[in-house]
């Protein structure tokens, strides 16, 4: 067995230095989320801090520390108990230079965790083999015994050219070249200067347009195409196509410089050959749909994690602010009574029209110890996609989904009248909402059922979302809102506000429609279908066209929240 392949255990740790990427968490390996799932100890840099501590264990204790006056970093051996639960600690790491004590804390701890048995893990922004701190880690644990491995990540000076549609190769092979102008020397600029090949420069906001300058010196031609991009492969991501004498004055006109994020990272790419000039074809990222739109999902947060995860494949940046919280019903008896009866025989039917439905009776289901055998016998139906996927979860699969519109009135089309000779028993289990309509029950009755028409749940209104959310919605600061039902346009009006002029409203249906326009709100966009991903798609669609008009006719491509203040929205069709 090789020393990287050691089992941690208690006489030999591990670290796993860890490649995060450069900001787009969907880059994180397999492998790493694996090693994520297993550490003991997370040792992270700030900036990817939030992305990696997600995929860490759930229910273990979690120590964070900072350079600014945070809990210190443990030396103890009480910092990592010997028994009970292995703890997860977390430290936040700002690199800043080879000095900076929270560094030389990170190496320690890292050193002393795998000295203790601990699998930790060393997580690093882009790759691990081109962080110098790394690689003097590495070589400690070298030093000492300590088997480690080594998960490469996506290094920014190739995943940010290539979300900013910049390949740094064309047909002719160009030589490529990688800088950090924050320590480049003089021999360094000199040698990529006199080079015809592509360069990719590591800098910062306030200092590309002193690297461009040092290119030009060392004998690149002014004219040589540049893109300079920021907060590359996230939806923050935005970029500048120049020269490299013009550089400077475009990032001027755009009012980046000089600003207080200044010291911001950026990747340039110069170089004839590096596709730059044909960045606005190649442009595959922040030319999606909802680039960088900040939508608003008023939904509960169970049901708005699908929602919001169509809406990043568009390029949004999803808000999540429940406006409808589900609670037990007030006095559950009736619930129990029904839930017994599946087990007994007094149904032919249960009939679910909403993920809340299903996941109340699998509480009870589980309450009193049964699974989905209880359904053994039982007819089941569902309405909508999303419902039916949560009985497959549950290990049912439904005998009834409505083959056209996924509503109670779709489900009454294709509900068979009751025949009391292929029916053995007339009555129908239908677990709802205490706010559900009686279309539903009044339907099944005219078809000759009998309906057990239950509160399995109530829906109240949840509480109101932060202050700074609460100004946001009021004063434009998002760029759409999607509302899924009446319910949430008057729950969200309610308990933050209604939404400003310029935000675009996209509502599930007529009925939802309408609420919205009561509450004095314009409707943008409509689904053409009562289904939550019809609606993000139908958003998507009013994005690329409104892309469209603004190409069309000259101007910029903004969002909704960039018009100027009090600007009239117009109605797409």
């Amino acid at each position: 067995m090789s020393p990287t392949n050691l089992p941690a255990g208690p006489e030999h740790g591990h670290v796993t230095f860890l490649g995060a990427g450069p900001g787009d968490p969907g880059l994180l390996t397999l492998r790493a989320v694996e090693a994520l799932a297993n550490a003991d100890v997370l040792v992270a840099e700030y900036e990817v801090l939030d992305m990696v501590r997600v995929h860490a264990r759930q229910g273990v204790a979690v120590m964070s520390t900072d350079t600014d006056g945070g809990t210190p970093l443990g030396t103890s051996s009480s910092t990592y108990p010997s028994t009970g639960t292995p703890q997860l600690a977390v430290v936040d790491v700002v690199s800043t230079t080879a000095g900076d004590p929270a560094l030389r804390d990170a190496a320690n701890l890292v050193m002393e965790a795998a000295r203790g048995g601990k699998r930790v893990v060393r997580a690093v922004s882009g790759d691990p083999g081109l962080d110098t701190y790394a690689a003097e880690e590495m070589l400690a644990c070298a030093a000492a015994g300590v088997p480690f491995e080594v998960v490469p990540g996506v290094a920014a000076a190739v995943g940010v050219p290539a979300y900013a549609g910049v390949p740094l190769r064309d047909a002719q092979g160009a030589d490529v070249r990688i800088v950090d102008a924050r320590t480049a020397s003089d021999r360094c600029w000199t040698e990529v200067g006199a080079s015809d090949g592509t360069v990719v420069v590591s800098s910062t906001l306030d200092s590309v347009a002193a690297a461009a300058g040092e290119l030009v010196a060392a004998g690149r031609k002014p004219d040589t195409p540049m893109t300079v991009t920021i907060a590359g492969t996230t939806t923050r991501q935005r970029t500048w196509s120049a020269t490299l004498g013009t550089i400077a004055q475009t990032l001027k006109q755009a009012k980046v410089l000089p600003s207080p994020d200044g010291g911001r990272p950026v990747i340039a790419v110069v170089g004839e050959r590096s596709a730059a000039a044909q960045r606005e074809q190649l442009s595959w990222f922040e030319s999606k749909p909802l680039f960088g739109w900040k939508v608003l999902v008023p939904r509960t947060k169970e049901q708005a994690v699908s929602l919001s995860d169509q809406l990043r494949s568009y390029g949004a940046v999803p808000h999540e602010v429940p406006t409808i919280a589900v609670e037990p019903p007030r006095t559950p008896q009736q619930m129990e009574r029904a839930v017994k009866g599946l087990v007994t025989g007094r149904y032919e039917w249960i009939a679910f029209t909403s993920v809340n439905a299903v996941k109340a009776v699998r509480e009870k289901f589980e309450e009193y110890g049964l699974d989905a055998r209880a359904f053994a016998g039982i007819k089941v139906a569902a309405v909508g996609a999303e419902t039916a996927k949560a009985l497959v979860a549950f290990g049912v699969k439904p005998d009834l989904v409505p083959s056209g519109e996924q509503s109670a009135a779709g489900l009454l089309e294709d509900w068979p009248p009751y025949d009391p000779v292929f029916d053995p028993i007339d009555r129908v289990f239908l677990p709802r909402a205490d706010i559900a309509t009686e279309t539903l029950v009044a339907g099944l009755i005219e078809l000759g059922w009998e309906v057990d028409d239950v509160t399995a749940y109530r829906t109240v209104r949840a509480s109101p979302p932060p202050a700074e959310t609460r100004e946001a919605i009021k004063g434009g600061g998002f760029d759409a809102v999607l509302f899924t039902s009446s319910s949430t346009v008057r729950n969200l009006v309610g308990i933050a506000g209604k939404p400003h002029n310029v935000t675009v409203i996209a509502c599930i249906g007529p009925a939802t429609a309408k609420t919205a326009e009561e509450h004095g709100l314009r409707v943008d966009v409509m689904a053409p279908e009562p289904s939550v991903h019809k609606l993000a798609e139908a958003l998507a669609d009013f994005g690329l066209r409104r892309r469209a008009a603004a190409a069309e006719a000259g101007d910029p491509v903004t969002r909704p929240s960039e018009r100027r203040p009090g600007a009239r929205r117009r109605r797409t069709t």
